[in-house]
């Protein structure tokens, strides 16, 4: 299964068109990362998110043209993963990434406001490392390294790294994931470039089934390195942030006193877990789409 998905993100990336692309902020999926890993566990995941209530594109004419503000606007976003556990300490992950955002090199001002046709916009590899093992109450902490390949050449790719620190106490738990987005490749303002990114989440967990959390995402524009184009030197730097209500669906699951333990592999086919998170995440600033819609499916084996 991980041979096939590999071949499917390279034939993609493959075929995909080169286009120009903005240089705004980077937007990673709106997902908090977490340490648990089981070796030889396979997760499939789905994540996905729709926004609306996006700011209004500001443009300035220049010459016979015009100048866009690079503000990362996306209408959807859609990601398909798969997630192994290597060992007890240390998984990884596989994924490719299709998304629908803002016309990349508008010649008009009705341009500027238009978005593009949804479209394959990356692949990518992550690894998450165990560094303090949590189980059940506790600090558990570690880390995140992970590669985006841009399936655009006039496109930076970026290489995130970031602690993970997990916390739990009862029915109550919190997760706090800091990242820095180095950029490589793309326009002459992007290389070298690095931005600072945060996920936070707070949950209660009321059963085995259930449980809402109060999430937050956000991005803060080059906080180091790379030229200034002349965008932001007009517009300056766009940061985004977001806050909002998830609620956690988990099923399927029948490894309890049900299960029947006389055949091992009727319970093993019926071990698979599923579970659906959909939420509402509020912009906090003008910069900030309005409202985005987070939808997570999750599916271990």
């Amino acid at each position: 299964m991980i041979r096939r998905l590999i071949a499917l993100a390279v034939s993609i990336a493959a075929s995909a068109c080169a286009t120009a692309a903005v240089a705004g902020p980077s937007l990673d999926q709106f997902e908090i990362k977490n340490l648990e890993s089981v070796p030889g566990a396979i997760e499939i995941q789905s994540q996905n998110d729709f926004s609306s209530g996006n700011p209004r594109r500001r443009v300035l004419p220049d010459g016979s043209g015009i100048i866009a503000d690079p503000n990362t606007i996306t209408r959807q976003r859609e990601g398909l993963e798969i997630e192994v556990g290597l060992t007890s300490f240390v998984k990884i992950r596989l994924g490719v990434e299709f998304e629908q955002g803002r016309i990349d090199d508008p010649k008009s001002f009705s341009d500027a406001q238009r978005i593009g046709p949804l479209e394959f916009d990356g692949y990518g590899a992550e690894s998450i490392w165990t560094v303090i093992p949590r189980k059940g109450d506790g600090i558990g902490a570690g880390f995140l390294v992970q590669w985006e390949q841009s399936a655009h050449s006039d496109e930076a790719s970026t290489l995130t790294i970031g602690p993970i620190f997990e916390w739990q106490q009862g029915a109550w738990s919190a997760s706090l994931n800091p990242t820095v987005i180095q950029y490589f490749g793309g326009e002459p303002e992007d290389k070298h470039k690095i931005d600072f990114g945060y996920a936070v989440r707070v949950m209660y967990q009321s059963s085995k089934e259930h449980a809402l959390a109060l999430e937050s995402y956000g991005g803060i524009e080059r906080i180091s390195g790379g030229n200034i184009g002349e965008a932001e030197r007009l517009f300056g730097k766009f940061n985004q942030y977001r806050l909002g209500p998830v609620f956690y669906w988990t099923f399927g699951d029948d490894d309890d006193d049900e299960a029947s333990s006389g055949n091992k592999k009727e319970e093993a086919e019926r071990n698979v877990e599923t579970t659906i998170g959909t939420g509402l995440l509020f912009g906090l600033n003008k910069d900030t789409p309005a409202t985005t819609l987070k939808l997570s499916v999750e599916i271990d084996y």
